[in-house]
């Protein structure tokens, strides 16, 4: 679903910069942007291919209007120079595999806070109008209550989720110390086309659409608060445009919670199949490092940005379904991909 504000029209022709702009959440972003009539530069992750990500897969069109930038969050100079002339800016680049968070955590640190504080500095030199900075459900570890409300207390229980936490508080400083206007968008767990395996509605739908029948998962019982990529690409856009929420931290999410095994059948019903789980250890996480639960309050979303999600879970699922296929199907080893 398009974005309705009526503050909308505020991007046309503004200089907008999406780091991260090469990945899952960010290239759609970039591509709502550009229909918007932003003038988008995407600050991708330079490789020595040169690929632009997700972005590579954007029509000749849009790829056409894009001031894309090749660089790294971590240089500080590179991101300097990549805000010069930007009206607002949606921080979205950052390490985000837990997995992986157990095995190289100095990494984490060092691209989701120190990528982030060079974020905050180029921004606050060049005076934006707004900061948009991405954190992440999981800084609230396993609820004490539900739903989860933005007044929560923090308890992260993995590497990444201490980033974030981190992230979070640096950003919100910035605004407290320098005036600096940054709202933190706290997403929960956004789904859709061009999500990595890594995640497990992505590795679900790739292994049953790519044959099989026995699929590797790790806990069934663990709950989590599905939104489609375009509501929270919506949300993103509301939360640079709405009026007095520097400073504040808004949640994105449906306000209802699905059981991975819950999740695990509306997959087979959006694929049209029959099929059977089978716990794999390499999806698990270690045992006090495991987030139960979460769901949200989305009431200050709807209230200070105008903002509520409109796609379905099942039909969400289905248009993801309907994506994976027009990607050559499915792979059946997804679940190696953590």
């Amino acid at each position: 679903m398009s974005t309705t504000s009526k503050n909308a029209a505020e991007l046309l022709d503004a200089t907008v910069l999406v780091t991260g702009a090469d990945g899952f959440i960010g290239s759609h972003l970039t591509e709502r942007l550009v229909e918007l009539g932003a003038r988008v530069r995407p600050f991708c992750l330079y490789n020595s291919q040169g690929s632009w990500g997700w972005l590579d897969q954007s029509s000749t069109d849009v790829r056409s209007r894009l001031d894309v930038r090749l660089g790294d969050i971590r240089d500080p100079r590179c991101v300097e120079e990549s805000l010069e002339g930007v009206d607002y800016v949606f921080h979205l680049a950052a390490l985000i595999s837990i997995p992986y968070s157990y095995v190289a955590p100095a990494s984490y640190v060092e691209t989701n806070v120190s990528g982030t504080l060079n974020v905050l500095e180029a921004a606050r030199r060049h005076r934006v109008r707004r900061i948009v900075h991405t954190s992440t459900s999981e800084v609230y570890g396993t609820p004490a209550t539900l739903p989860i409300r933005e007044t929560h207390p923090l308890q992260a229980q993995s590497p990444y989720a201490a980033s974030k936490v981190a992230a979070d508080q640096l950003a919100l400083s910035y605004h407290a110390s320098f005036a600096v206007p940054v709202t933190v968008l706290r997403p929960f767990n956004t789904y859709g086309p061009r999500q990595s395996t890594r995640a497990v509605t992505s590795t679900l739908l790739h292994q049953l659409l790519g044959g099989a029948r026995e699929v590797e998962l790790g806990r069934l019982d663990t709950r989590r608060d599905m939104t489609y990529v375009g509501d929270t690409v919506d949300g993103f856009i509301k939360a640079a445009l709405a009026e007095g929420v520097e400073g504040a931290t808004i949640q994105l999410g449906t306000g209802q919670a699905v059981s991975i095994g819950e999740l695990f059948a509306m997959c087979c019903q959006a694929v049209g199949v029959q099929a059977e789980v089978r716990q794999d250890p390499r999806r698990m996480r270690p045992d006090a490092s495991e987030v139960l639960v979460l769901e949200s309050d989305p009431s200050l979303a709807r209230e200070r940005l105008g903002w509520e999600p409109q796609t379905p879970l099942v039909e969400g699922l289905r248009r993801m379904a309907d994506w994976i296929r027009s990607q050559g199907a499915g792979r059946g080893d997804a679940f190696l991909h953590l």
